[in-house]
């Protein structure tokens, strides 16, 4: 016999970062583990001949074995070195008492057991420069020294470890480092910067780093605070800060750039200093240029305390800063145009950066491009310097706020007596205090009036001004005045009541007297003058005005109706002009109704006319019209009747045939009855009959309804159709009969008719007559004979998607439920094989449709189904296949033949299903030792026996059997393993014994789902990658609801990899989307928030 030995390799992910373990099993024992580091060693950085220390704490059942290494060379070359396990605190310590510049290297440590290693890595830094907090080492570092240090062979200048780079899609991790290191108010604008612009889902994270970022700063830090980000300030320097305690005043605090260390000094000739007073401490780049740009992050010891990203962009100031006036309690503005689109820029005075708040409004323009800074409510502490700062790029310029003027002076100032009078002043500052004056005498509130001060403005009101209080106004404010002159007026005015009851019209009837008064007040001397519709009113016979200082009357004697219109009164003084108008209505009867008399209708039974109404209505609404009527040749009126105002036609229907008639009209109001209107002679008419319509013709006939359609008589018989008569003639009698017997049919006859009292199956004829206001015409042919019947229909299905083959279950019901439309009512038959169905079939028929029903199906009713529908139209048939079967099982046991090198000939025992299932078949996989995957080699076999080729030696082969029918797959019947071995080139068969290889496994993500912002109108394409055995069963959720069945959603899993497809978002789509697989064996879910963002 022949064994194969497998060596497994199998990588693992440690929960500290930097750790890399291999896992030597495939099968970890319960109870055992592989290696790993709970505290792995940190990278140091130490002067030389001091020591180095480096400590880890390692997990793993067994208890792993700890050794060191390094990278250059082996740990023997470093001489005297110390390597040993402090039971205390369970760390592994390695330590090198005397360090030399050709230590510098990469260490590793490596834990190893039976199951598996972890190792990781730790950087040796040694170097001559480290800032201590009792000053720089070396003294003065100059940028020679740095020069020699990285030049040199012996003496490294450390990398920090790289952050990740970006990925699409995903949040910069240098955005997650500036917000840990950042005060929460400088979120927004450093988000901005990165182009998020939404970071409220980022809060939740960013407290959990937040706080796992203190638990380590704690450990060499007391205090940390005022961390402030990198700005260029106006002497040109570029700096960053922060308060900070350390716990050991001697560690070493390191600052790096992209990931590289920095050389710093102390004094202020380095290109990188640090200042240190007390607690604070000042990082300073001078005269930094566009190459110093890039991401700082400062250390103590290897934990970070603070990072920020000095971007140096290409920007220039196309439009400068200019000098501001203002004047105190003004805002000041000062503006500067870039030649490059920025977010924002830096504000500040020579000592101090400015940001939005009560005192300063910094904004930008949509296009980026104009910054503006407001310096709201001037002081004369505002007088500076300010400055602009775009990268390495600045503009400045001085701000002057002058004292207190006049921003607006008093203005000379009208007022009439009795009404209310403001003079008002503003001032360029609101705490200034004042004073006023009149004619050089100084006021106050107990001089009648109201002294007001409302911020920078200063008012003086008088409520209700005399002639005495004409005068010249000054109001004095720290040396500065303003003088304004007041004028009080007296124009003409009008009592508000007695100018609203002149206003109310004068009503009177035809013949009486109308009067007006109006009493008013005003300085002399005042004219008054009358007016008419806008004309001169002058005392006559009809006319009479009589005027006094206080009042003026007017008096219009025997009114007509001509004298209607506007009454006006017009009062004038050398103040002002002041009218009031009023409105004279005279009432009197209408005047006679308009003609001409138009004739509608002149009938034999009927004459109808039509007239205007008056075109005066006497000033009251016509209330109704009185008609009388004359026979020609007699001198007799007779009233008729009266008509309601609405109406100005009539219609008599007492008139002779032949005879002449005239007709007066008068119009009735409140005030009386008008002089009337006559007509002319009309005559009524006499006795004509319409013609015969067209034939009626059948538009539909049914059972019970037949529906006609004719067209109107071609001659009217002078007179309006008003109906008509149908009349219907059943076959096989002779007489017709009526009928519309509730009277004539009237409508639009055009389009259909019913006629509903018919007998089904019987025949008949229709005729029509037409109906005028002299009686009924004559009748119309008859039309084609109609039956009373539905239209033939042959037997039709409905169902364009009818299942010709269903599968079953054996024990589930069958039902089909099968429509048609057919006419008249058809026979319906089912048949199984051609013969009648079994009793136990239960077939419900109705008029649209037939129900087949089996309650409890056997493998006995499969066969082929038949439905025939018949009538005296025609038939139709339709024929489904019902196979009723059950899961197979399984074949029996397989053996395995070698007949021909590189093939396997496979033969198992046949189903047992197979004698009773025409339609079972075999389906054949195989599985290596290679690809460890079932792989699909023969399927749609009818018989017991398969070769497989392709068999590779040095392979051990596993192979098994399903049946397979309508139903689904049975259980596999699985082979012995199957194996060849190479001999001299020949390969030769291996049987081993049967190996029961589990490869089962809970699910799992291999790929996460991802956050994702999705424009609106856009498609939204979100993904994952998941493994398991047996296959998960995937599941979509949309704030947890299901989305598998919905249609709007386009849903795949291939090869283990689930999408989701959103072919156009929109708001309703936002939320958290969210994917569960589960297994026999467990449960995974993945989610992520879906943003909508914008429109297209």
């Amino acid at each position: 016999f022949y064994f194969l030995i497998l060596t497994v390799a199998i990588k693992k992910r440690s929960r500290v970062p930097g750790v890399m373990i291999t896992q030597y099993v495939e099968n970890i024992p319960a109870g055992k583990s592989t290696p790993d580091f709970s505290q792995k060693p940190i990278s140091v950085t130490v002067q030389e001949g001091k020591k180095a220390v480096f400590k880890a704490v390692v997990t793993g059942e067994p208890a792993p074995t700890v050794t060191w290494g390094r990278n250059r060379s082996k740990l023997a070359e470093l001489g005297n070195y110390q390597t040993r396990y402090d039971e205390k605190t369970h760390e592994h310590i390695l330590e090198i008492p005397d360090v030399k510049s050709d230590h510098a290297d990469t260490f590793k440590c490596f834990a190893t057991n039976e199951y598996g290693k972890a190792i990781c890595t730790a950087l040796l830094n040694v170097s001559e420069v480290g800032f201590k907090k009792n000053g720089l080492i070396g003294m003065n570092l100059s940028y020679n020294i740095f020069t020699s240090l990285t030049t040199s062979a012996s003496s490294v200048i450390p990398r920090k470890k790289q952050l990740p780079k970006k990925k699409n899609g995903e949040i910069d991790p240098k955005l997650w480092e500036l917000l840990l290191s950042a005060p929460r108010k400088d979120y927004e604008k450093i988000c901005i910067d990165y182009g998020v612009y939404d970071f409220r889902w980022m809060l939740k994270r960013l407290k959990q780093l937040k706080k796992e970022r203190e638990d380590e700063q704690a450990k060499v830090v007391e205090r940390l605070d005022n961390v402030k980000q990198i700005e260029v300030k106006p002497n040109g320097k570029a700096e960053f800060e922060l308060d900070m305690t350390l716990k050991d005043p001697n560690s070493t605090i390191n600052l790096y750039k992209d990931g590289m260390m920095v050389l710093y000094g102390t004094d202020e000739t380095s290109k990188h200093c640090l200042k240190q007073k007390g607690t604070k401490y000042v990082f300073t780049i001078n005269d930094p240029q566009p190459e110093d740009a890039g991401f700082y992050q400062v250390d103590v010891e290897e934990v970070n305390v603070l990072a920020t990203d000095f971007q140096v962009p290409e920007v220039e100031f196309i439009a400068q800063l200019k000098d501001v006036k203002a004047f105190e309690g003004e805002d000041a503005i000062f503006q500067c145009v870039l030649s490059t689109p920025l977010n924002r820029i830096t504000w500040s005075t020579t000592d101090t950066s400015l940001e939005n708040g009560d005192k300063y409004e910094i904004t930008v323009s949509e296009d980026k491009l104009i910054h503006t800074l407001k310096v709201k409510d001037c002081a004369m502490a505002d007088s500076r310097v300010y400055y602009a700062i775009a990268g390495i790029a600045s503009s400045s310029a001085t701000l002057t706020v002058e004292g207190v003027q006049f921003v607006s002076g008093l203005s000379d100032t009208v007022a009439n007596t009795g009404e209310k009078a403001e003079l008002s002043c503003k001032l360029s500052s609101e705490t200034t205090e004042g004073r006023w004056y009149k004619d050089g005498k100084l006021l106050s509130s107990e001089d009648g009036v109201r002294i007001i001060k409302d911020g920078a403005c200063h008012k003086l009101i008088i409520d209700c001004c005399t002639k005495d209080d004409a005068a010249a106004y000054r109001f004095e404010a720290e040396g500065r005045k303003s003088e304004a002159k007041l004028t009080v007026q007296d124009p003409p005015k009008i009592d508000n009541d007695a100018l609203g009851k002149f206003s109310e019209p004068v009503i009177v009837r035809a013949g009486e007297n109308a009067e007006w008064k109006l009493p008013f007040s005003g300085g002399a001397p005042m004219s008054v003058q009358w007016y008419k519709d806008d004309e001169d009113l002058l005392p006559g016979l009809n006319v009479k005005i009589e005027t006094s200082d206080t009042g003026s009357q007017l008096r219009l004697s025997k009114c007509q109706r001509k004298d209607m219109g506007e009454i006006k009164i017009k009062l004038k003084n050398e103040f002002g002009t002041i009218e009031a108008t009023s409105k004279l209505i005279v009432l009197d009867k209408p005047t006679p109704p308009q003609g001409p008399v138009k004739i509608l209708e002149s009938a034999i039974t009927s004459v109808e006319f039509k007239w205007k109404p008056p075109k005066d209505d006497g000033g009251s609404p016509i209330t109704n019209y009185i008609v009388e009527r004359q026979q020609v040749g007699r001198n007799k009126w007779s009233n008729k009747a009266e008509i309601p105002a609405d109406n100005t036609s009539y219609k008599d229907s007492e008139v002779d045939p032949g005879r002449r008639y005239c007709y007066r009209i008068k119009a009735k109001n409140a005030e009386g009855v008008s002089d009337h209107l006559e007509t002319e002679d009309i005559q009524a008419g006499v006795l004509r009959y319409p013609g015969p319509p067209s034939a009626p013709k059948v538009v539909s006939a049914f059972k019970d309804c037949i529906n006609l359609a004719w067209s109107p008589p071609c001659d009217d018989g002078g007179s309006k159709i008003i109906g008509y008569n149908l009349e219907k003639h059943k076959k096989g009698t002779n007489y017709w009969s009526l009928v519309n017997q509730g009277g004539p049919i009237t409508g639009k006859v055009q389009e259909y008719y019913a006629v509903k009292d018919v007998i089904e199956g019987a025949a008949y004829e229709f005729r029509v007559a037409a109906i005028n206001l002299s009686g009924a015409g004559e009748p119309s042919i008859p039309c084609d004979t109609v039956f009373a019947r539905d239209p033939m229909i042959k037997p039709k299905f409905k169902d364009r998607n009818m299942k010709s083959f269903v599968v079953v279950r054996s024990g589930n019901t069958v039902r089909l439920n099968i429509n048609f439309e057919a006419s008249p009512l058809p026979e319906i038959i089912w048949l199984k094989d051609g013969l009648p169905v079994p009793k136990h079939v239960t077939i419900t028929n109705s008029d649209v449709g037939s129900q087949f029903l089996i309650p409890t199906a056997e493998r006995s009713d499969t066969g082929i189904y038949t439905i025939i529908v018949k009538n005296i139209a025609g038939q139709e048939t339709f024929n489904v296949e019902i196979r009723v079967t059950d899961d197979p099982k399984p074949p029996g046991p397989v053996e395995l033949e070698q007949n021909v090198s590189g093939t396997v000939t496979l033969s198992w025992t046949p189903s047992p299903d197979e004698k009773r299932d025409d339609r079972l078949h075999y389906m054949v996989e195989k599985r290596d030792s290679f690809k460890r995957t079932w792989r699909t080699v023969a399927d749609n076999l009818f018989n017991n026996k398969c070769t497989v080729i392709n068999i590779l030696p040095g392979r051990e082969y596993s192979f098994r059997v399903f049946a397979k029918n309508d139903i689904g797959l049975s259980a596999p019947s699985e082979s012995p393993v199957w194996g060849t071995k190479k001999d001299r080139g020949l390969p030769v068969s291996v049987h081993t014994r049967p190996k029961v290889l589990d490869f089962q496994s809970a699910p799992s993500f291999l790929v996460p789902l991802k956050r994702r912002m999705a424009p609106q109108g856009y498609e939204c394409y979100m993904s994952c990658a998941i493994k398991g055995d047996p296959a998960p069963r995937v599941t979509w959720y949309r704030d947890n609801i299901s989305l598998n069945t919905n249609t709007n959603y386009y849903i795949t899993n291939v090869c283990g990899v689930c999408s989701l497809l959103i072919l156009r978002v929109g708001p309703k789509d936002n939320g958290e989307y969210k994917i569960v697989i589960q297994n026999p064996l467990g449960t995974a879910e993945s989610s992520m928030m879906l943003n909508v963002r914008g429109t297209v």
